[in-house]
């Protein structure tokens, strides 16, 4: 019976041949355009120096400009409908499209800064594209650069670094901009200490505290952190790979020591009843230790990176400890 099965299956695809003309198009990392490259202590690096030079020119820099060491300044950005016009006519959302790839594929260095600028695709000024070759000048300075997937044997926890911006965007110029005292919510999730998952966005609402901002970016970590979990729990399962203990708890590292008493107290308190239902969702699996939630040091936390722009000695600091360069 099964034998008669395969015939068939073969006499199907054989006749689907010819007119899909199915070819060999090389490896994976052709298709994404990302070069895997294994060194010599045994860690993958993977680089994108194609799309980082089709990025510079189309940004129209050259090898005489300028380079930047931090892909952003220190002072955020924001919308200046009453500064200067634009001064290049090169397509500004084709190259935030592309920076946006490349900030999710293999440089999260750059998540953040590319995010900002792509939050102004609608109708960008002067500043806007002064922000997008600042980006370009950095990646052409770092073009060799990329993410190095290094794991540690003795430490395979699924584990996360969340941390907030809490009304950052905040000016006196900009006050009258609905998005200025929203925060920004920036995670990284990591598997055996690569990662896997980094965010850097605006929350939805406007919240009240730093403590309430900083929980509110813990909970949408624990959006994809929880359904990881169950994925990498059905897959040592399914393949029968054999994962350390420790793997049945994750670890979430937060900086603010409010945020992780509210999020370990036994019962909801009156003061943040107003963010029960929507972002009290994970309190069952923190009850159970699935997760447990530890208080870690700023200078220490890895999401900061993800929230805010940072002057160079804590950007190369937290860049080294999360891409290894």
């Amino acid at each position: 019976m099964f034998a008669k099965d395969e015939a068939l299956l073969d006499s199907f695809i054989s006749s689907l041949q010819p007119e899909f003309n199915l070819t060999c198009e090389g490896d994976v990392g052709v298709f994404l355009g990302i070069q895997f490259t294994r060194t010599s202590n045994n860690h993958l690096t993977l680089t994108q120096p194609g799309l980082i030079s089709k990025i510079v020119k189309e940004c129209g820099l050259d090898a005489e400009s300028k380079r930047h060491n931090t892909p952003a300044v220190t002072k955020l950005i924001s919308k200046d409908s009453s500064g200067p016009q634009r001064g290049h006519t090169w397509n500004y959302r084709m190259i935030v499209s592309m920076l946006t790839y490349l900030s999710m594929s293999s440089r999260p260095d750059i998540a953040f800064a590319v995010h900002q600028c792509a939050r102004f695709s609608t109708c960008p000024m002067r500043i806007h594209e002064i922000a997008i070759c600042r980006i370009c000048c950095y990646l052409q300075a770092t073009s060799d650069k990329g993410y190095i997937l290094h794991p540690t044997p003795t430490h395979r926890n699924l584990d996360c670094y969340v941390d907030a911006d809490f009304a950052g965007l905040w000016t006196e110029a900009s006050s009258s901009e609905s998005t200025s005292v929203k925060p920004r919510t920036g995670y990284v999730i990591l598997f055996a200490n690569c990662p896997v998952i980094w965010v850097s966005k605006l929350q939805t609402e406007v919240a009240l505290s730093t403590t309430e901002a900083e929980y509110i970016a813990l909970s949408q970590a624990m959006h994809d952190l929880i359904p990881m979990r169950a994925l990498l729990t059905e897959l040592s399962t399914l393949t029968c790979l054999s994962f350390d203990t420790t793997t049945t708890y994750s670890t979430i590292f937060e900086d603010n020591k409010g945020c992780v008493e509210l999020a370990n107290a036994p019962k909801m308190q009156p003061r943040t009843k107003h963010i029960a239902l929507k972002y009290h969702h994970f309190r069952s699996h923190v009850a159970s230790g699935d997760i447990k939630i530890r208080w870690i040091d700023t200078k220490n936390q890895l999401a900061d990176i993800f929230t805010k722009p940072l002057p160079e000695p804590l950007f190369t600091t937290l860049r080294l400890l999360l891409l290894c360069w």
